[in-house]
């Protein structure tokens, strides 16, 4: 059993808005594995970065990741920083994964400063997020099998974007 889909993309590009949507037109489950790891872990997101640090949220993330690929066939939401891990990426190596990509001005109107987003909290979310970008726009391209520019779009329009790229 695998996902239908697999989406991701860094923060603000709209995983969980438009994988609920894609998964509601295909009439299949949604799933998102940042939801995963906070069932798991009992508290949020922000906490586990502020208390436990980044190296255990990212294994919980790739633990969430592999348990979900294994077990759900609809649309899967990973986190935006699900494809730094090695792993994470040889198990999306036989999916349909969708690359949600946001150019860095809508992301950082989309993200704001929120706190529940634990790495673009800073001095600098405009620079934080330039830098995550760099960093990860080759691994979100070595995964894809489809890449959507989400900035001018509506999710319904991302929607009929994958669904246009797969048929």
């Amino acid at each position: 059993m695998s996902p239908r889909f697999v989406v991701l993309g860094p923060p603000g590009a709209g995983k969980t808005t438009v994988g609920r949507l894609l998964a509601e037109r295909l009439g299949v489950g949604f799933r998102d594995t940042d939801e995963d790891v906070v069932a798991t872990a009992g508290k949020p997101i922000s906490d586990i970065f502020t208390g436990d640090g980044e190296p255990v949220f990212r294994a919980l993330e790739e633990e969430a990741v592999a348990e979900g690929l294994k077990t759900h066939d609809g649309v899967l939401a990973l986190g935006g920083g699900a494809v730094l891990s090695a792993t994470t990426r040889a198990l999306l190596a036989d999916q349909i994964v969708v690359f949600l990509n946001v150019g860095m001005a809508e992301g950082v109107k989309r993200t704001g400063m929120s706190a529940a987003r634990p790495l673009l909290a800073g001095v600098n979310p405009r620079a934080t997020f330039k830098s995550l970008l760099d960093a990860r726009l080759p691994l979100y391209r070595e995964v894809a099998t489809i890449e959507v520019v989400t900035d001018r779009l509506t999710p319904e329009q991302v929607v009929d974007a994958v669904l246009a790229h797969h048929a």
